[in-house]
């Protein structure tokens, strides 16, 4: 049975990344990529689908893990009647190979451990043929994809898994390497471990060492880096919104999406995330992510993309998967990718006008395709969609969707006029006025005194939280303030805030989710803009306070069951809470404007 998701930990190098339990099992794993097909897919269904566990093979009588230091090494101590161990765990950065190292050291007495490696290709239903090198290595190879095994233990083969017994005492270190490589190359080679260790500790200290955040939330701040970087896909700056797939929205449910791909619907949010921790470089590489993957006629810009810019990310079932704790369909690609969701634009033109306000440099094409897009969204702005949450129904004129129509013209309008652009400016300015008097007289319902979910709808929606964020509306205005308590009346169960009003039941007759918690973080910045930081501290508290023991966050939070529920880590939750750092920050270290409003 999968352990919960909070009970995992994250190791990676920057293309991919595998989740490890508190009971030293590596239960996901997509190799050599982020998109790849799973190699251990234990958290999906059971350890017969994939896992590989180091741990003692007797009773512990204690756990604890830690990350080294800002790195992505894992650190977890065993502690026994015998004697206690630490497992570390990580991937180095990418070199020819891909590799994962896993090093049993001995602390004190005399522990007994087990290794149990069960390599299921194919997302758990795959099995390799397996034999020995003549380095006494062991190679699993399956279609296209191989592994390597070096080890200096004894391993065999017990019931189609690779299984060992070894002994390790105090001051003793035992080593396992696992490497991929394509089944149709010679294998890999093997790798120095502790050197390896030596250079995985360097890169991640070094890149932690960029970091100009130094406010009150560092340690919170630099944990959720890392995580960011850990989920970008280095070849390209691409930055997958979670590693995993099918992990429920709701316990048991069917909200089980494919998340291992990149949304158009975060680039603003990463944008500011990196660009306000100093981490330029890997802005740039995904403004540059951005303008690869959008190219082409804007009629057909999807709402996200594969990590090299694929387009066509094809939904799928794995029914020989029972799910996370039988929450099933199990999901492979996202059929969203196809839906028209009018805010995506928004949020790429008000990337693009981000990035030239923080003085990046952009390539010379970014204007010409920003008009392009502008130029259509001008003849589809009034059109309905789906919405900022994918929803899979009918079509509705949302009102997030609409007002992210106007950033769209409004941060063109800024781009031309601060640069010298040519642009229809007067076109360009009645096409805005016409969409804010548009959301202002169809999106308000003055008898909730609050804008709410799409047109003539009396359902609220968490995404209205960020009007005034991105300019749309001021903070001090009273729609706003309206806004803010509609959601706080309404919207808000256990203290964080759920993205779909609970009136809006789902075919159980029960809420479909527990509380998104980018958009807890979400009203914790709107408090900012007010000036209401007393709330906004506590909010931002209450959801820090929900993170596991090494500073991770799923997608969501159920406050009933009193777990994460969703795709773990999530990047979104993250970058909200990077975002909502500096913006306390910068709030209580100044009477400026917080980083938060987007509008400049």
């Amino acid at each position: 049975m999968s352990q919960k998701i909070e009970d995992y930990a994250l190791i990676g190098d920057c293309e991919t990344a595998a989740l490890i339990g508190r009971d030293g099992s590596i239960d996901w794993l997509c190799w050599p990529a982020f998109d790849s097909d799973a190699c251990f897919s234990a958290i999906l269904g059971t350890n017969r689908n994939g896992r590989w566990l180091i741990a003692p093979s007797g009773d512990v009588t204690g756990t604890s893990r830690r990350y080294a230091g800002n790195t992505l090494i894992l650190e977890t101590r065993f502690e026994t009647a015998e004697g206690s161990v630490v497992l570390v765990d990580f991937m180095p950065p990418r070199g020819k190979a891909s590799d994962i190292v896993r090093l049993v050291r001995g602390l004190t007495g005399r522990v007994k451990l087990q290794m149990e490696l069960v390599i299921r290709f194919g997302f758990g239903v795959d099995i390799p043929w397996v034999r020995r090198t003549e380095d006494n290595a062991l190679l699993a190879i399956c279609g296209q994809d191989m592994t390597v095994l070096r080890t200096p233990v004894e391993t065999r083969g017990k019931d189609l898994t690779t299984i060992a017994e070894f002994e390790v005492k105090a001051g003793e270190t035992v080593s396992f390497v696992l490497t991929y490589g394509p089944s149709h190359l010679a294998p890999p080679g093997p790798i120095d471990p502790e050197l390896a260790l030596q250079e995985t500790e360097a890169y991640w200290t070094d890149w932690c060492s960029h970091s100009t955040h130094d406010g009150p939330y560092h340690d919170l701040v630099m944990r959720s880096l890392i995580t960011l970087k850990a989920l970008t896909f280095a070849p390209t700056g691409g930055i997958v919104a979670a590693p995993t797939t099918s992990l429920p929205e709701k316990l048991g449910g069917a909200r089980n999406w494919d998340y291992r791909f990149c949304w158009l619907r975060d680039a603003t949010f990463t944008l500011l995330a990196l660009m306000n921790s100093g981490y330029t470089e890997e802005a740039s590489a995904w403004h540059s992510w951005l303008l690869r993957a959008a190219a082409g006629a804007p009629s057909r810009m999807q709402i996200m993309y594969g990590i090299w810019g694929q387009r066509r990310l094809l939904e799928w079932e794995a029914g020989w998967l029972d799910g996370y704790e039988g929450a099933r369909p199990v999901r492979v690609g996202n059929a969203a990718h196809a839906q028209l969701q009018l805010d995506v634009y928004g949020e790429l033109i008000d990337a693009f006008h981000q990035s030239r306000m923080a003085k990046l440099k952009l390539d010379d094409e970014s204007w010409a395709l920003e008009c392009a897009v502008i130029s259509h969204l001008a003849e589809v702005w009034d059109q309905p969609d789906h919405g900022i949450w994918e929803r899979r129904g009918e079509a509705k004129h949302y009102v997030f969707s609409k007002v992210m129509t106007w950033v769209a013209f409004d941060r063109g309008i800024k781009s031309a006029e601060a640069f010298g652009f040519k642009a229809p400016l007067l076109h360009w300015r009645t096409l805005r006025d016409a969409i804010h008097r548009d959301v202002c007289e169809k999106g308000f319902d003055p008898e909730t005194n609050s804008f709410v979910e799409s047109y003539g709808s009396k359902l609220l929606d968490a995404s209205v939280l960020l009007l005034p964020s991105v300019g749309f509306l001021p903070p001090s205005d009273p729609r706003v303030r309206g806004t803010i308590a509609a959601v706080e009346r309404e919207m808000m169960r256990g203290g964080f805030v759920l993205r779909h009003d609970p009136r809006e039941v789902s075919e159980e007759k029960q809420p479909a989710e527990g509380a998104f918690l980018a958009c807890s973080l979400w009203l914790a910045d709107a408090y900012v803009l007010a000036g209401d930081l007393d709330k906004a501290q506590a909010l931002f508290d209450r959801v820090c306070s929900v993170a596991n023991d090494v500073g991770l966050l799923a997608e969501e939070y159920d406050p009933v069951a009193l777990r994460q529920t969703g795709n773990f880590p999530q990047a979104l939750t993250h970058i909200a809470l990077i975002n909502t750092a500096h913006n306390l920050s910068a709030a209580r270290a100044s009477s400026e404007k917080p980083a938060v409003q987007r509008s400049k």
